[in-house]
């Protein structure tokens, strides 16, 4: 369904007295779980036969393509917090996939041998699987998608999750009347 179709569907349910959804925003948020949920499911079980979680999988890929980053940077990039990190990272060293090498006071991340054998499996893998589930958009639609997922991803960043405050109204919404109180 088009949002075009997903907005006059919203409107038509608040004509008939069911509060709607009407913001193109809650639409969009709606949709971006309904794609990631089927993503996520396409994806998970080709994991699950790998013997990783999604989390050791985003760990695994991460430090794959960028072995030698500190564990706290890795954190930084999952957006995750330090202590998940730590016990993902312990995970994957109790297995042989990936090991901790201190420096100075930051530990420094590398993939094993196995680790590295299996990052090349299973990441080229993963791969070809979502650039499958993403073939419906042209390169260039799946090029602007990551574009404003960035910059939306970007506004949320250090503002507790909610974007600065904007003074522009959703569309569809009429500015609040301003009602001068001067000296009357």
């Amino acid at each position: 369904m088009s949002v075009q179709r997903e907005g006059a569907a919203a409107v038509a349910a608040g004509a008939r007295g069911r509060r709607a959804l009407r913001t193109p925003g809650v639409l969009a948020w709606l949709r971006l779980l309904r794609v990631w949920h089927k993503v996520s499911r396409a994806t998970s079980e080709p994991l699950r036969r790998a013997g990783l979680t999604p989390g050791q999988f985003a760990v695994l890929a991460t430090v794959g393509g960028a072995e030698g980053m500190a564990q706290q940077r890795l954190a930084g990039s999952l957006a995750v917090t330090q202590g998940n990190v730590c016990q993902l990272v312990d995970r994957l060293e109790r297995a042989g996939l990936l090991e901790r090498r201190p420096e100075g006071r930051t530990n420094r991340l590398f993939l094993t041998p196995r680790g590295r054998a299996l990052f090349e499996e299973v990441v080229t893998a993963h791969e070809a699987l979502v650039a499958a589930q993403f073939a419906a958009l042209s390169r260039e639609q799946q090029v602007q998608l990551h574009h404003l997922l960035r910059e939306l991803d970007r506004s949320l960043d250090g503002c507790g999750g909610m974007p600065p405050a904007r003074s522009v109204p959703a569309a569809g919404v009429q500015p609040a009347q301003t009602v001068d109180r001067g000296a009357h």
